[in-house]
């Protein structure tokens, strides 16, 4: 009895252990499981940043709700995978918190179809895992000015009154030297005894204008300065002939990429949606502009212009601002996806202009200039291991544009 005793005994402790054992891998594995992967989030970041936020934000509305805490709203991660690939449907389908965002928000967000279903899972591991929420620090107008006025360089005044002083001391000199030259001009007027004939002329000479001004010399540079200034305005008539550095028409529609791509930081590819596949950057149509529009500012006077464009069936007349000639062939996904170019390389700030402009001038020169200076970015494109390798023989210097082709006529002309 005593050993049948012992033998269960022993047989509990062991099953304890196994319980024990099998309980701490799966909750491990749970936990590894659940531990948010960080390149996972990185590239859900990157996803969101080009295809989400536009419209969404973390921790405000923008165009949709705020996303923080969102997928803890939602039944389950494939529900979420649904209805961000085709909202409209599952709208439709009768799911009742799709349709609850529908009737508050009172628009359908575009089918994200086009996503990989691996890309909406990162979106969503970086909706699980977003950044900490920032707290923003007010101050009042007031304090800011404070602000303002203690930052400033505290000896900008005082160099202008300097400035002022030595200015008006030099008036003053000028204003002695002028009486103490009229003082003894006339002492010596009145006492010319002992005075030659060369210094009474001296004394008794004046400014002559009329000699001045009419002799060859004075006529002579007057004509060499008219003749340079004549030739500088000619040269500079003809040489931006085809240049419109600084052109900023006034559009139909006064858009605002300070707002836009400044202020709220939309992608350029969301309007633009050539920018990194085309050879052109491309026009954004009225139905791109009424994916925000059709619920935000709807009464602005600048707005109401994109629904009478709707209604008539007619496109915004954008002008347009950057135009190469036909005779250049230029390819903008080149520059962008394969080159890495960024936009503010070519547009400037763009994302600073109330009113886009063009930044550079666009001519011959600008162009062959950034292929000499412009190091290639061959890094992870096995497109450039021979070229690099190649050149790597001829030169210790980074592989540029102009080493690969750049300066050829014909990459351009055709």
């Amino acid at each position: 009895m005593t050993a049948m005793c012992s033998h269960y005994n022993r047989f509990k402790t062991y099953l304890l252990a196994l319980v024990f054992g099998v309980s701490s891998l799966a909750l491990s594995t749970q936990a590894y499981a659940q531990a948010p992967d960080a390149a996972q989030i990185e590239k859900g970041t990157a996803v969101f940043d080009a295809n989400c936020k536009q419209c969404h934000a973390i921790d405000e509305v923008v165009v949709g709700p705020a996303l923080r805490d969102a997928t803890k709203r939602w039944p389950s991660e494939a529900a979420i995978l649904n209805f961000i690939k085709y909202p409209q449907k599952t709208i439709e389908g009768g799911n009742a918190y799709a349709k609850g965002l529908y009737d508050k928000y009172k628009q359908f967000m575009p089918n994200h179809d086009f996503l990989k279903d691996d890309e909406i899972k990162a979106v969503i591991a970086y909706i699980k895992n977003p950044p900490a929420k920032v707290e923003e620090k007010k101050t009042d107008a007031a304090g800011a000015e404070g602000a303002a006025k203690e930052a400033a360089p505290a000896d900008n005044g005082v160099i202008t009154y300097v400035l002022a002083a030595l200015v008006l001391v030099l008036f003053l000199v000028l204003v002695v030297l002028g009486l103490l030259v009229s003082v003894l001009t006339k002492y010596l007027n009145s006492n010319t005894e002992g005075l030659d004939e060369d210094d009474k002329e001296v004394i008794s000479q004046t400014l002559g204008f009329d000699k001045f001004f009419g002799s060859v010399a004075f006529k002579a540079a007057v004509g060499f300065v008219f003749f340079i200034m004549i030739a500088k305005a000619g040269y500079d008539k003809v040489y931006s002939v085809g240049i419109h550095q600084g052109y900023a028409p006034r559009q139909p529609i006064a858009f605002s990429h300070k707002l836009h791509a400044g202020m709220y930081e939309i992608n350029c590819n969301y309007c633009h949606t050539g920018v990194y596949k085309a050879k052109s950057a491309s026009i954004p149509s009225v139905n791109i502009c009424l994916n925000c529009h059709n619920s935000i500012k709807t009464e602005s006077p600048e707005i109401k212009k994109l629904y009478s464009a709707v209604e008539k069936n007619r496109p915004i007349e954008w002008v347009r601002v950057h135009n190469l000639p036909d005779l250049a062939y230029f390819n903008h996904s080149q520059h962008t996806k394969v080159g890495g170019v960024e936009c503010q390389t070519c547009h400037g700030n763009i994302q600073d202009m109330e009113v886009v402009q063009q930044h550079s001038s666009l001519t011959m020169g600008w162009c062959i200039n950034c292929h000499r200076e412009t190091v290639v970015k061959a890094e992870g494109n096995a497109y450039y291991d021979k070229l690099v390798a190649m050149h790597a023989k001829k030169s210790k210097e980074p592989m540029k544009v102009e080493n690969i082709g750049g300066l050829e006529c014909s990459k351009c002309h055709y």
